[in-house]
Parts: C-alpha cells; structure tokens; sequence
C-alpha cells in the first residue's frame, strides 16, 4: 500500500519574502496605502514569529452589551473584568493567562499592561484570552485599541447578541474585511438564554446565512450563555483544540499575506509585447532628415570623388561647390549642429546656434559645437530642424508604443508603462544626431581606387604637359630660325603631339569613367549608409524607449511571480 505524502505549499518565509518583494516592485505603482499595510504584515509577521509560538492570542471583540466581559470571566473562572450597566465597560484591553510563563514578551508586543492568572484549569495551558473594549463604543480611543489589537491577535472571537448580531458596522467594518481570515476566527451567539429554543436555532441560522454572505463559510458559530453556562464547555472545546495545534499564529500570519497580497492586486499574466519599433524607427529616421543625409551621402560621394579623380586642369572648379556633407557638418573634422531641435533633447520648431567650438553647451541644453573625429561625435550636425509634422509623428510613435505595451495592464502598471515610454524622449534628439553624424561619417572614406586613379591622372597630365613643353619648344626654335632637332613620331604624329592630345583625351576619358564609376559607387554607398542609419537609429529608439518598456514590462512580470507566491 502506497503512502500518499500531501503537498504543501510555500513556506511562509517565503510567502513573507515574495509579498515583500511585490511591495518593493510596486513602489511609485500601486497606492501608498497598499504598499505600506504589504510592508507592514511584513515586519509584524516577522516579529509574531520571534514571539513564543507556545501561546495562542485569542481576542473576545464585540459591541457595547454583547456580553463580552460576562463571557471573559466566565471562561476564566473569576471576575476579571467589571460588567455593569454603564457602556462602555471596558476601556482597556487585558488578558487571562493559562499557563501565561514565556507569555511577556508577546504581550509586551501587544501592548497589554493587565495580565491576571485564570481560575479555571479546563486544559487552556497556553491560552492568551483578551477582553477588547467595544468596536462600537462612543470612545475614539476604544475603537482605535480594537483596529490595533484585531490586526495582531491570533484567533479572534466575536462575541454577538440575539439583538445586534445583523449590525452593519460589525459586518461592513471587520466580518468581511476578514474574509480571508476565517481559519482564525469563532463567532458566538451569547445571551441565547433570553430566547426561546425555537428563536434560537433562527438566530442561529440567519446568523449562518449572514457570515456566509461575508465570505466566512465554516466559520463556527455557537450558541452560549455567559449568565447560565450554555455552550461553555463546546466554547472551551473548541478553544482547547485551537490552542493545542499551536498553528494559530501562523494560520493568522498566512491570512494578513493573503490580503496584503490581494491589497495590492490580483495576479495577472504578462501580456506578449507587440513590436512598435518600426514605425518608431521610420518616425525617428524621418525627423532626424536621414532620407536629406542619405542623398547627401551620395551627391558627397560623387563631388569628392570628381575632386580626387576628375581631369586635373578642370577639378580645381569641383572644389568650389560646397560638399553636401560639410554642409550638414557632417564627415571628418566638420563642426556639427543638429536635426532634431532645441535644448535638452526636445523637438521644438527651430534650432538654436550651436556653441563655438569647445565651448561648453549654455544653461538651455544645446550641445557644443564640435567636430566629427573617426567615430567621436562632438556637438551637433546642421540637418534642418524637424517639422511639427515630423515631432508629431515621433510623440505619436512613442506613444502607440507605450499605448501596445500597456494594453492588457491594469491601470496603474499601464500607466508606469506608458510613463516609461516617454521617460527618456528628451534625450532622443541629441542621441539621434550623434548617431546621424557618426554612422554618415563612415560614408566620407575615400576608396581605394580613387589613389590610384588620381596617380593615373597626374601621370597623364604630365604627359600632356611634357607634351605642349615639347612643342611649345619647338614653335619657340623655329621663331628664331634655329635648326630643328630630329623629331621622333608615332606613325606620321610627332610625339609631342602624341603626348600633348592623348593626355587631354586620356585625361578626359578616365575622368568620365570615374565619374560613371562615382555615380554607382555614391548609390551603393547611399544603400549602405541607409541601412546603417537605420540600424543605428533603431537602436537608439530601443535604447531610449523600448528598453524603459521592456523594463516596466519585466518589472511587473516580476511583481506578478511575487504576488502569486504570496498569495499561494
């Protein structure tokens, strides 16, 4: 025969450790009141815990002539507290002790200055029976000392009369607040010697129905009389049989996690994230003017390219038109302004001046002007400022991605989400420049071929200029009627001819082949740097919005795992 071995659920350690955990992740999240009452069953559970576990706190709690006092002495065997006719009675809480040795630190924590030995020796060894003033008393201090001690005890024991026990106060304010708290609680119908057994099995059973209405089914109801004896001894029974488990005060710790737990919220799975970054990217990418640099890149391929490779005798006419990329302050050692706007990473209409170089950035936030050094980005470029159409689309984007993020959340994560998508955008502008300036920056290398065209070039320029010396020589010699000099030829062309037309022929035709050359290489490059810019300002919307996102995101998959392990 096989035993089966129960599971048992977390420890409440670890419950205790996982609601601490949920309130940490949910600070700035969930109302303060939540949060401090989850750190609060916290600390007080830890401290219950270090409390003598031997003794069981049970709490007599009640309204003004419930017969509370009549029942605490009844069940200690002598008049410990005063019972009259004059409400409210009892103004201070105290305790009966049976087998009270190692009790005084625990009602030291309670706050419990009158503690008397029981009377009555019915097997309570290690009971702590409180008697607490009314919950209804006119008293503000009486109430208040009930709240403090119905959050502490471990078994409460709510005493009602066959007049009162419906009383809304009783059931709105502490029944069923503490639902969760059934495992430690006892009701009991006193003064059920005034009714007739028939109107006391009624009492009974409407009573049944009322607590079952408060989520409190299987709380155990009672029949007692403090005046007669009724019920007594089922009363100490059950009493017995609670303080002889010794699991009172855990079952009671167990159920404040429970409704922490609930306090802050009920567990929830994390919804899939949706994938916003495109539209982010392109957004960006478009207020950042990358499409203006793009074609820049390749008109600034082409230009320098002419520069490095055209004809010689006319590329000096190149080097007068400005190169699209320093006009945008962009590529090696170009000072720097910016595209995206103002101050502080913001999108406003406009941009302000970049500061001289080396300068440091004024009070509004404007980056320095500066340089771009290899991969260093210093400062800002010159792409015009974004439009209001252009911010617009940015602000949209980021919203829809924290709106997608924060669709399946309950409202306040929703909104820690949404605030998160937004929490780093005033740094998008500045980041996207650099970014902007750098990757283009790339785009600016000379290729290879260009070196090589460039020494072909020259040679041939001298060649065509050895070429027109040559003949220039000649026509000079032959103006002063010197003899001519055999001249070498090429068929029936004399060299110098040979060299004079055929380096502008070559020249030229070497600089229409760089050029066709340039105009395919600018349009790969411009493919190149494209992507690459697009990469990069993808990476930074990721950076900048899509990781605070994910964070949040993470941050409340992790609230979620905490409070189902508290709630276990």
């Amino acid at each position: 025969m096989k035993l089966l071995r129960r599971k048992e659920g977390p420890s409440l350690d670890s419950r205790l450790a996982a609601l601490l955990e949920a309130a940490e992740l949910a600070e700035g999240r969930l109302p303060e009141e939540a949060v401090s009452g989850a750190r609060a069953v916290a600390e007080r559970a830890g401290v219950r815990r270090t409390l003598s576990i031997d003794h069981t706190v049970a709490a007599l709690a009640g309204a003004t002539g419930s017969g509370k006092s009549s029942l605490y002495n009844a069940l200690a065997g002598t008049d410990l507290a005063a019972v009259g006719v004059v409400r409210p009675t009892t103004s201070a809480a105290q305790a009966a002790l049976w087998d009270g040795e190692g009790s005084g630190p625990l009602l030291d924590w309670l706050d419990i200055p009158q503690r008397h030995p029981a009377a009555s020796a019915s097997g309570l060894s290690g009971l702590v029976l409180l008697d607490l003033p009314d919950h209804d008393s006119i008293q503000v201090s009486h109430r208040l000392e009930v709240d403090r001690l119905v959050e502490l005890v471990d078994l409460l024991v709510w005493v009602v009369d066959p007049q009162k026990y419906a009383d809304a106060a009783l059931h709105d304010r502490y029944l069923r607040p503490l639902a969760a708290h059934r495992g430690v609680m006892l009701v009991v119908l006193n003064q059920v010697d005034r009714l007739p057994d028939s109107a006391v099995d009624r009492c009974l059973r409407d009573l049944r129905r009322l607590l079952d209405e408060d989520g409190l089914a299987g709380v155990p109801v009672l029949a007692v009389s403090a005046r007669t004896g009724a019920g007594l001894a089922e009363l100490r029974a059950l009493l017995n049989d609670r303080v002889a488990e010794r699991k009172s005060w855990s079952t009671r710790l167990a159920a404040d996690i429970t409704t922490a737990a609930a306090r802050l919220g009920a567990p929830e799975e994390t919804p899939a994230g949706q994938a916003m970054d495109r539209a982010l990217t392109a957004a960006l990418c478009e207020a950042a003017g990358v499409p203006l640099v793009v074609e820049a890149v390749a008109k600034g391929h082409r230009h320098r390219a002419v520069v490095a490779t055209g004809w010689p005798v006319t590329r000096w006419i190149r080097k007068l038109r400005p190169d699209p990329l320093r006009r945008l302050r962009i590529g090696p050692m170009a000072p720097t302004g910016g595209p995206m706007g103002g101050p502080a990473g913001e999108l406003p209409p406009g941009r302000a001046p970049a500061a001289p170089s080396g300068q440091a950035a004024g009070s509004s936030g404007q980056s320095a002007s500066g340089q771009v050094i290899g991969a260093e980005v210093v400062g800002r470029t010159s792409v015009p400022a974004a439009s209001a159409v252009q911010r617009a689309r940015v602000e949209t984007a980021i919203r829809d991605v924290g709106e997608a993020a924060a669709s399946d959340l309950p409202g306040p994560w929703a909104a820690a989400v949404r605030q998160a998508a937004r929490s780093r955008s005033r740094e998008l502008a500045d980041a996207v420049d650099r970014v902007v300036a750098t990757t283009s920056a790339r785009a600016t290398r000379r290729p290879r071929w260009w070196r090589a065209v460039n020494v072909l070039q020259w040679l041939v320029f001298a060649a065509m200029l050895a070429g027109a010396l040559w003949l220039g020589g000649l026509f000079g010699m032959d103006y002063l009627r010197l003899p001519q000099p055999p001249l070498p030829t090429v068929g029936v062309v004399p060299w110098p001819t040979v060299l004079l037309v055929g380096g502008v022929l070559a020249g030229v035709l070497i600089a229409l082949l760089s050029r066709l050359a340039a105009w395919a290489g600018g349009r790969r490059r411009a493919r190149r740097t494209a992507r690459a810019l697009r990469t990069a300002v993808g990476q930074v919307g990721d950076d900048l919005v899509l990781a605070p996102v994910r964070a949040e995101l993470d941050r409340y998959a992790r609230f979620t795992e905490a409070l189902t392990r508290a709630r276990a």
